[in-house]
């Protein structure tokens, strides 16, 4: 792990920001979760760095993918990966070339919920050779054990674990830039609560 990601090695993956699944995030509230999934999004598409989204059935209790990405990143919303039922993500095939498509070897994922969505292909992602940081306040879980148990098997597995201000910060570099300055505009703060216009 370098811990120093760069835009032109990085990926963003979002895993089932549903609104169905949304319901079942407490550990974070689920508005400040999908606040900052959103906000890493559109620090994505400021830096040019690719998005992978992936749903898992929307036609049942998880329901659709939330639309505010489909304003934010419509083509990615537009291209997600639709799971049949496959729980780890990164075990689905359409999905994993779907990250192989973008050549990067740096991963970013957030999830819905921590406890299943994320802590699985993160670690199955790592154990592949990638390089992969979990924002935690991009993902959430039902219950504080949950989330506590998944944080300490998501770090002994060698993933590292980061929030979206941290690796927002990390991937601008400099604040002064054109694109430090868009991304500085947008970024949460306790004033600052709408990632959509």
């Amino acid at each position: 792990m370098t811990y120093h990601f760069k835009p032109a090695d990085a990926a963003l993956l979002l895993v089932d920001y549903q609104v169905g699944t949304l319901q079942l995030a407490n550990t974070t509230p689920a508005y400040e979760a999908l606040r900052n999934a959103v906000v890493l999004a559109k620090a994505a598409n400021v830096l040019g760095i690719p998005v992978v989204l992936t749903a898992s059935q929307e036609d049942r209790v998880q329901g659709p993918t939330h639309d505010w990405f489909s304003r934010v990143v419509p083509e990615a919303y537009e291209s997600r990966v639709l799971r049949s039922g496959v729980i780890d993500a990164w075990q689905d095939p359409a999905f994993r070339a779907a990250v192989e498509k973008t050549g990067r070897k740096q991963l970013i994922i957030g999830a819905i919920t921590t406890d299943i969505c994320l802590v699985l292909p993160a670690i199955s992602a790592h154990e592949a050779g990638y390089e992969v940081q979990a924002v935690m306040d991009a993902s959430s879980s039902p219950y504080r054990i949950n989330e506590d148990i998944s944080r300490h098997r998501i770090e002994r597995a060698g993933v590292e674990m980061t929030v979206t201000n941290t690796i927002v910060a990390e991937l601008t570099q400099d604040w002064s830039t054109p694109e430090g300055q868009e991304i500085a505009q947008f970024l949460p703060t306790p004033y600052l609560m709408r990632p959509v216009d």
